[in-house]
């Protein structure tokens, strides 16, 4: 029996800007699809860090989770993830404990090491090419002493923050996050929906590591992937080349916004078989096709939460794509 119908779904939101479009277009999709994956159930919404790139609207991570939050009611609103070596833990604390205090039960926080940036970004954003090579331990566990009680001798305290008990996830794309968040008993999610290649043996690495904490008494991993949905296969391969557009360009060396799908994409074989090894995760069809590869991806991976992206053109087409999603996971019928 497929445990599909039993598996939490999510939402992760690159706060892509569309050719044509604008940050603040960007911003009221945010709003309008959150406040849809609501509606339909999902339940959680994650944006994600990244600096210096022409089409992701989310570099303010922490102040847009806060819009999206104080527009819906029920939904987990997050980061997928903050770049924790970006930042001095005590602002990370500061900030998500401000985000908690005003959304109680509401917030999470995901953390990856990344610089979800380019180096020349890195060097305007002040930080070492180092960080996070060998401190990321430190960084996490320095973090997570602001937002625990507070300790009597402690001499800095995060005003918001502490106490406040920010779930904390780990983020990555290799072992490294897979086997220090099973050694923490901390919830892991692995980033699919770009670099699926290291995915299984991730997940492997955590759960034959973990460890049992006062946050988890056993494994929980979530797999962010991309899902293209709409009424035909036909239909959605053909949107599909947006993302598959985005992906192309990233290889190129010049990222540009959103655009729109095209009949035919104009790449080399090379060039190709490196947008199928970012997509190699990605799930693409109409309703029957969709269901039948979520049910086998859920079935190969045994992920306790499907985290899903979906790149569009329109806005309509990405609201309606989550739509089936949601559909084809809680039907019961094949």
């Amino acid at each position: 029996m497929s445990q599909l119908a039993n598996t939490a779904i999510s939402v992760l939101d690159l706060a892509p800007i569309r050719q044509g479009g604008s940050a603040a277009e960007t911003f009221r999709n945010s709003v309008s699809l959150a406040q849809k994956a609501e509606q339909l159930g999902y339940t959680r919404y994650w944006l994600a860090e990244h600096h210096n790139i022409a089409g992701i609207a989310s570099a303010a991570t922490a102040v847009l989770i806060g819009h999206v939050a104080g527009q819906t009611s029920t939904i987990r609103v997050g980061s997928g993830g903050i770049m924790l070596p970006n930042h001095p833990p005590l602002v990370i604390a500061e900030q998500f404990g401000t985000l908690e205090t005003l959304y109680p039960g509401r917030i999470d926080l995901g953390l990856g090491r990344a610089p979800g940036s380019d180096g020349a970004t890195m060097q305007a954003m002040r930080r070492n090419a180092q960080a996070g090579v060998d401190d990321f331990p430190q960084l996490l566990n320095e973090l997570r002493s602001y937002l625990a009680d507070a300790d009597p001798q402690q001499r800095v305290k995060a005003v918001p923050g502490q106490g406040t008990h920010v779930p904390i996830w780990l983020l990555g794309s290799s072992g490294y996050s897979a086997q220090l968040a099973a050694k923490l008993g901390l919830p892991f999610a692995f980033a699919a929906q770009f670099a699926p290649g290291y995915l299984f043996e991730a997940l492997r690495l955590y759960r034959d590591n973990f460890r049992p904490s006062e946050h988890l008494d056993k494994p929980h991993a979530m797999v962010g992937l991309p899902v293209i949905a709409a009424e035909s296969d036909a239909m959605a391969h053909y949107l599909a080349t947006t993302s598959q557009q985005k992906f192309l360009s990233l290889i190129r060396g010049k990222p540009t916004q959103s655009q729109p799908p095209v009949e035919q994409m104009d790449w080399t074989p090379m060039e190709r078989s490196q947008v199928s090894q970012f997509l190699g995760a990605a799930i693409i069809g109409g309703p029957a096709t969709v269901k039948a590869e979520l049910e086998a991806f859920q079935a190969r991976t045994g992920a306790d939460e499907l985290m899903i992206n979906s790149d569009f053109y329109d806005h309509a087409d990405r609201l309606r794509s989550y739509e089936i999603v949601a559909d084809v996971v809680r039907s019961p019928l094949n």
